[in-house]
């Protein structure tokens, strides 16, 4: 089976310094599977509070993950410094797919590649569209 190479940082439209840390490495030295999604998880939330988009309080935007996933190149772990690179795979209606490199200290392939796809909800749990302000953000990280 042939695999899509690794990305390069020039792949991404927004990039996010994420510090390792010795819990994030497991019995075979390199990074958890876990913290990959983690990372994941803290680059995309931390470019959307960045980009003025609430996801906390009562104001907040009801962003659920409802799927993920992540595709591996080459290990990591600590005390490597990953940058996170975020780019916007697809936009629909009342979704967004954000596509995530991770980027071993001054590497320029991805050592690991993901997404995770969210919705936007109403206080229901019930797709709801996204706002053109916030249409206008996320199309920012768009290829």
């Amino acid at each position: 089976m042939s695999r899509t190479p690794p990305g390069t940082r020039t792949d991404y439209r927004a990039l996010r310094a994420l510090p390792t840390r010795w819990m994030d490495n497991d019995e075979y030295g390199h990074m958890n599977n876990a913290t990959y999604l983690s990372l994941f998880d803290t680059a995309i939330s931390l470019w959307q509070m960045d980009n003025g988009i609430t996801l906390r309080g009562p104001q907040a935007m009801r962003l659920l993950v409802v799927e993920t996933g992540c595709t591996y190149h080459a290990e990591a772990g600590f005390p490597d410094l990953i940058h996170a690179g975020l780019r916007l795979g697809h936009l629909g209606t009342s979704s967004m797919r954000t596509e995530v490199g991770l980027f071993r200290n001054d590497d320029t392939t991805a050592c690991t590649e993901g997404f995770f796809t969210q919705v936007l909800t109403d206080t229901d749990g019930r797709p709801t569209a996204l706002p053109p302000a916030l249409r206008e953000i996320l199309q920012t990280l768009l290829p």
